[in-house]
């Protein structure tokens, strides 16, 4: 499990292509996101908020999740195994660290896990695990002193449920509108409290995680392209292909090509 834990910045975090955070998604791993510069939005579990200087966000696994980076926000996150020894929240965590004791804290511990990790030397690993254990311990008791009621409204509630659903059900191909049914709303009473909620329509929601689902089997991955379309729950190949074309500008094909340079050329 030790090897699980890594230190990233956000754009390492994204490999250089902004949908991977931008479209809605989940991670394996739990995140705890700690920018230190500028500005960014989140949408964690379908609610979007702003994010800025000296926040912790803490992502847990499985979550639906997007953020969008601000010109000169920067960031560090440390993705944690789930599943693990390591204690993290099983909902989402916004905290406003104000103090500058707190703050100074949860940097030291996240810049001395990107040495042990950067610059490995002996019982790295011991260390990293120490320093994974301590990260967890910070939030946890910051979570104990930033603690706040819970006042999520009646949309937040219905969108959160929804994003849940969407997480868990994306690669059915079951359209927007069966959501809402099993939620016990009209299709758009549900879209309206996304927008409003999420910044983002209902169908949005879902066609962002489709998306970012197929992204991803396509650029890393070697998969025929039949076979991605029937494991996302789309009807045949060429549907698919004219989804990625509508939404990115290119075939499946030619997608693959380019995400293939792209790697090469950040790999270096």
């Amino acid at each position: 499990m030790t090897d699980g834990v890594q230190i990233q910045t956000l754009v390492q975090w994204s490999r250089g292509a902004q949908w991977r955070l931008g479209l809605p998604h989940s991670a394996a791993r739990h995140a705890l996101i700690w920018v230190t510069k500028g500005q960014a939005r989140a949408t964690v579990d379908g609610v979007r908020r702003g994010v800025g200087v000296h926040n912790a966000l803490a992502v847990p696994a499985g979550t639906l999740f997007s953020m969008d980076l601000g010109a000169q926000c920067f960031g560090l996150v440390c993705l944690i195994p789930a599943g693990g020894p390591f204690l993290m929240p099983d909902r989402p965590q916004h905290l406003r660290i104000r103090e500058v004791q707190s703050q100074s804290e949860l940097t030291s511990l996240l810049e001395a896990l990107s040495r042990e990790t950067n610059h490995p030397r002996d019982f790295s690993d011991e260390a990293r695990a120490a320093l994974a254990q301590q990260i967890t311990i910070w939030l946890r008791r910051a979570m104990i002193e930033h603690e706040t009621p819970d006042t999520a409204t009646a949309a937040e509630r219905l969108v959160t449920a929804y994003a849940a659903m969407v997480e868990q059900s994306h690669a059915t191909g079951v359209p927007m509108a069966d959501y809402a049914r099993g939620l016990g709303v009209t299709p758009t009473h549900l879209t309206r409290s996304c927008k409003a909620v999420a910044g983002m329509t209902a169908a949005d929601m879902l066609t962002g995680r489709v998306l970012h689902a197929a992204r991803d089997m396509l650029e890393t991955g070697r998969d025929p392209i039949r076979f991605i379309a029937a494991q996302l729950g789309f009807s045949s190949a060429a549907y698919f292909s004219r989804f990625i074309q509508h939404h990115t500008g290119k075939s499946p094909s030619d997608l693959r090509r380019s995400a293939q340079t792209a790697s090469l050329a950040w790999a270096q």
